[in-house]
């Protein structure tokens, strides 16, 4: 084996991996959050940027396979941690105290795979155009173009739509918030001058992320958003 692979395979190289692949995940989650937001400039904004992303073509398609060979090869270095550190300690300890450990770093494993399948449900809903919003999925504006402004309001209307959006935001919080900072760690930026700075970027980005995302499905059930079909 080459060195690179076996780089790979070491708990480093996955962990270089996982932080690597987690960053470019957080920025598509925040240019996805700041693309939904149009939603609250209205139908001609949000389905105007739909289309104009449509008009990639297969560009798009590339970025979107890309995004899921990405996400893929995060969770399989989470899995390959997780093995390497059973197998560095294949007898389990008597007790566990988590003194130093926040919750949002003991609940990575279990908000990763919840969110996995969060993903599956969104990408069901929104993007195939199953399930409850199969109805609005191939409704078209008066330019023609998918009317995705509609198609998010109807969804939301739906609480159970919107509850579980909720729901999946706070564990998207919650694995952003311990996520964002370890990944600083793992790619050796640890600095006594930033690890402050580094500390607070995965609270700020958690919440910023969280906040802009909730405040869809909440405008929506508030009434402050409403369809216009």
């Amino acid at each position: 084996m080459n060195w690179f692979g076996r780089y790979l395979k070491s708990s480093v190289g996955a962990k270089h991996v996982m932080a690597v692949t987690g960053l470019l995940l957080v920025g598509f989650v925040l240019q996805h959050m700041v693309g939904n937001l149009q939603v609250f400039a209205g139908q001609e904004a949000i389905n105007a940027y739909a289309a104009g992303l449509k008009k990639l073509g297969p560009l798009l398609w590339v970025a979107r396979i890309g995004l899921i060979v990405i996400f893929l090869v995060h969770i399989a270095s989470a899995l390959r941690l997780v093995s390497l550190n059973r197998a560095a300690r294949p007898v389990a300890y008597k007790m566990v105290k988590s003194e130093r450990s926040s919750f949002a770093s003991r609940a990575m494993a279990m908000s990763g795979l919840i969110l996995l399948a969060f993903l599956a449900f969104h990408l069901l809903h929104f993007t195939l155009g199953g399930g409850p919003l199969k109805t609005q999925f191939n409704l078209i504006d008066a330019y023609g173009r998918h009317d995705v402004y509609n198609m998010v309001v109807l969804g939301f209307q739906k609480p159970a739509v919107a509850i579980s959006y909720v729901v999946a935001m706070l564990l998207l919080c919650l694995h952003l918030s311990h996520g964002v900072t370890s990944l600083f760690q793992s790619l050796g930026l640890n600095h006594p001058k930033y690890n402050g700075i580094f500390n607070l970027a995965g609270p700020v980005i958690a919440t910023l992320v969280l906040v802009g995302n909730c405040s869809m499905p909440i405008a929506v059930l508030a009434g402050l958003v409403k369809a216009t079909v």
